[in-house]
């Protein structure tokens, strides 16, 4: 598939340009219908939901919130009506808006006017929904009222519809993101073309996955956080997986190898490697559906999609833009040297191999470092508490935060999250002095009955995030409606969040063992081992605690929140867990395949724990701590976003990729397989021919050569000599086929020389190892003659075939 889309490059690429523009087109034309459907089965709040509007059904559109304040006098005062009055009539008359409840509006507005006169507040109901409100009606109703504030009489505005055009332009943080991965891209490359291929297929990819998302939101639920989710994991995917990619290509086109075949052998290896990484990203966002949380299951079809894409773009449209390219993905410095002074040796160099031995030297006290640092940083995650952020939660400038904390100040702390008790048989009366006569309850209104049903209002004392507040929904309905004898619920906005939160939390476990043991099935299958699959599972756990200690310690004790301008402090949403540990699994098990598939491949090869650890974190660490960096980039520009859960899932996907990259497997994973040995690759030999075969590299294919005749067994022979040309004694030669199969193993004499046996013909591995000198392995090509090969080792030298 590589090789074809690589000749047949402009059709590839005809295609991918077509499938974005139809798509684009398509989606533009049917518009969105993004819906958001909190559904949760089986809990009071959702009861009270279903009979508020089987009795209200004309309460559709979304209410928001216009608040003003007088320095002095009151807001009864004459010069503050002749102000206010009329831009509410001007609101009221504009298209879109259903009505507008002012405070001087009788005896029913009074109640709109705070105890001591300073604060009022009026209700605008807009004809529809928050998401389906035009930003530009939204903007006048916001320039009208507060063009009627002026020296003393401030006006703030609140509500879901008023928040959306205060939020950042549309792809702000996506643009900053793609920006902060091309300056890494271009540093790690030194190639401008090359930065821009891992770029450019992110963008095919999340863009295809986004326009298919919005077509798809006319046929099904998906809530509006499932494109920004898609995004944010589709830039970071589709970008590491083209990364991943071109660099296995340029490394192929400096060893000398033709473009071409280098392109085909790139796919071959690490394409691999991006389907099965990208195959348990969709699974880890699969493992969502067991929480049997509906609104989930639209995020699982945006996000899946978009990684779908991604996946399809790195194995398809990139070989076609390699092919475009050619040597040009290599920096004009390089392809001088390359002319120059011909292909690169086979071997890991520079910092990665000095780091790879050390680690191999103390892996103990690197395992021990490294876990230390993970604990301290999950610390925090002891006092993790889930609820929802609010508005009380915006940064201090905006206005709906001015609008929140006025009406605290005005009419107490729990007038912004009030308590809905929806009443539908028993003594209403009762109920409500009851409801009075409880601690924690600020003041109970009940309305009109309609259809037989009545909607008490209870505002708490306390805010809507207070412990507090949970604790009296607890009361209401463990004690004070059934001491009432009435069949009620409660409900609302807080009453919703705190039933979330619990359910969230009582599914979490289920959740997790889904996704570690799904993970663990696929690690085992592709890596034929016990110990890899626990190995990785051990380190998610450990990856989510810590991730998560940030989180708690940033947005729930309010460290750092300032800086970055981010509000004030508050709970942990409550569906991030859930999210976040999905992408977090599905992203750590993209490096711990790419880390650990060149650990295997390098394990088949020569039976070598050591060396198989040590090279495969040489030759992989560097792009996988570059991939890493690019997702913290990606990750931290939607704080930008405007949106509060878009920006605290990216603080917390950002800490948990680098913790990640940077510590767990750079370090830990490593050190702790170190230690292991060749348990490491221990797998039960009933249990071996039981399981099915996936192959993550590819399989051993036979490779013709020209030979004079058909040959029969001959030998490879020569000498091992040091830097210097000493022999070498007692060094440990393997001669393996393609694929990794021993085919013999012999050790060198006193004089250095050494004879291994060659069954027939063919190309083969020879490597050779020896203590206190580094490894140096060398494909060798083998006719029907006894081939004279010699090797030369040196000492602290890591080196690997391609």
């Amino acid at each position: 598939m590589a090789r074809w889309c690589y000749r047949h490059r402009l059709v590839v690429l005809l295609l991918w340009v077509g499938a974005l523009l139809g798509l684009g087109a398509a989606a533009s034309t049917a518009g969105t219908d993004y819906a958001n459907v909190f559904s949760l089965p089986n809990t009071d709040s959702k009861r009270a939901y279903d009979q508020m509007e089987k009795a209200f059904p004309e309460r559709a559109g979304d209410t928001d919130t216009v608040v003003w304040k007088v320095d002095t006098g009151t807001v009864r005062d004459q010069s503050v009506q002749s102000r206010i009055q009329p831009a509410l009539e001007k609101i009221g008359k504009m298209a879109g808006v259903g009505g507008v409840t002012s405070p001087y509006a009788g005896d029913r507005g009074a109640a709109q006017i705070s105890a001591n006169g300073k604060i009022a507040y009026a209700q605008i109901t807009f004809a529809k929904q928050a998401n389906a409100v035009p930003k530009q009606l939204v903007q006048d109703v916001v320039d009208t009222a507060q063009g009627a504030g002026r020296g003393g009489l401030h006006v703030e505005l609140g509500g879901q519809a008023i928040q959306r055009v205060q939020e950042p332009p549309t792809g702000l943080a996506e643009m900053i993101g793609i920006l902060a991965a091309a300056v890494v891209l271009f540093l790690a490359f030194g190639s401008l073309f090359a930065m821009l291929l891992p770029i450019g297929i992110a963008i095919f990819g999340v863009g295809t996955g986004l326009f298919s998302t919005q077509l798809l939101s006319h046929v099904t639920s998906i809530p509006d956080l499932a494109p920004l989710l898609a995004t944010l994991i589709g830039l970071g995917v589709g970008i590491d997986y083209a990364l991943f990619i071109v660099t296995r290509h340029r490394r192929g086109i400096l060893r000398g190898m033709d473009p071409e075949e280098s392109a085909v052998t790139a796919l071959n290896t690490s394409g691999r490697a991006v389907l099965f990484a990208g195959g348990t990203v969709c699974i880890a966002l699969a493992g969502m559906l067991v929480t049997n949380l509906r609104f989930l299951d639209g995020v699982v079809i945006g996000t899946s999609l978009t990684v779908v894409f991604s996946v399809l773009a790195a194995v398809t449209l990139l070989p076609a833009l390699l092919g475009l390219l050619g040597s040009r993905v290599l920096s004009r410095r390089q392809r001088r040297k390359l002319a120059a002074e011909g292909p690169e040796p086979e071997r890991a160099s520079g910092f990665a191999a000095r780091w790879s031995a050390s680690v191999q030297k103390r892996p103990r006290s690197i395992a021990v470092m490294a876990l230390v640092v993970m604990a301290i940083l999950a610390i925090p995650v002891l006092s993790l508490r889930l609820g929802a952020t609010d508005q009380g939660n915006d940064d201090a400038s905006t206005t709906t935060r001015k609008a929140y904390d006025l009406l605290a100040e005005g009419f107490g702390p729990g007038f912004n999250g009030p308590l809905q008790v929806v009443s539908t048989s028993g003594d209403t009366n009762k109920l409500v002095q009851g409801i009075r006569a409880t601690d924690g309850v600020a003041q109970v209104a009940a309305l009109p009955p309609a259809q037989g049903v009545t909607v008490i209002q209870v505002v708490p004392t306390t805010s809507p995030q207070s412990e507090k507040t949970d604790q009296l929904i607890d009361t209401l309905r463990e004690k004070v409606i059934p001491e009432a004898g009435a069949q009620a619920h409660v409900g609302g906005v807080t009453a919703i969040s705190k039933d979330f939160s619990t359910v969230t939390g009582d599914r979490l476990p289920l959740f997790i063992a889904t996704i570690i043991g799904l993970g663990f099935l696929l690690l085992m299958v592709a890596f034929r081992s016990l110990v890899v699959p626990l190995t990785a599972a051990l380190m998610n756990l450990i990856a989510a605690a810590a991730s998560f200690g940030v989180l708690v310690a940033i947005f729930q004790w309010g460290w750092g929140l300032s800086l970055l301008g981010l509000g004030k402090e508050g709970p942990i949403n409550a569906f991030l867990p859930v999210i976040m540990l999905s992408l977090l699994f599905g992203l750590s098990m993209d490096y711990q395949v790419f880390l650990v598939s060149r650990m295997h491949e390098e394990w088949v090869h020569t039976k070598d724990n050591a060396r198989a650890v040590r090279v495969g974190l040489a030759e992989t660490s560097r792009v996988i701590n570059s991939a890493a960096l690019i997702m913290v980039c990606v990750f931290l520009a939607f704080v930008l976003s405007g949106d509060s859960g878009a920006a605290m899932a990216g603080v917390g996907l950002a800490a948990a990729v680098a913790l990640d990259a940077f510590i767990l497997r750079t370090a830990l994973v490593p050190a702790a397989m170190h230690l292991l040995g060749k348990s490491n690759w221990w797998l039960p030999a009933g249990l071996e021919k039981r399981l099915p075969h996936l192959a993550v590299e590819p399989a051993e294919e036979a490779e013709p050569l020209p030979r004079a005749s058909a040959g029969g067994p001959t030998v490879v022979h020569g000498f091992v000599r040091d830097a210097e040309g000493a022999p070498v004694d007692g060094a440990v030669l393997t001669l393996l086929s393609k694929g990794g199969r021993q085919l013999d193993r012999v050790t060198s004499l006193a004089d250095g020389s050494y004879i291994v046996s060659v069954p027939a013909p063919g190309t083969y591995l020879l490597s050779a190892t020896a203590s206190s000198y580094g490894a140096r392995a060398r494909h060798v090509i083998v006719t029907d003659e006894p081939l004279v090969h010699d090797l030369e080792l040196t000492e602290g030298e890591v080196d690997a075939v391609n």
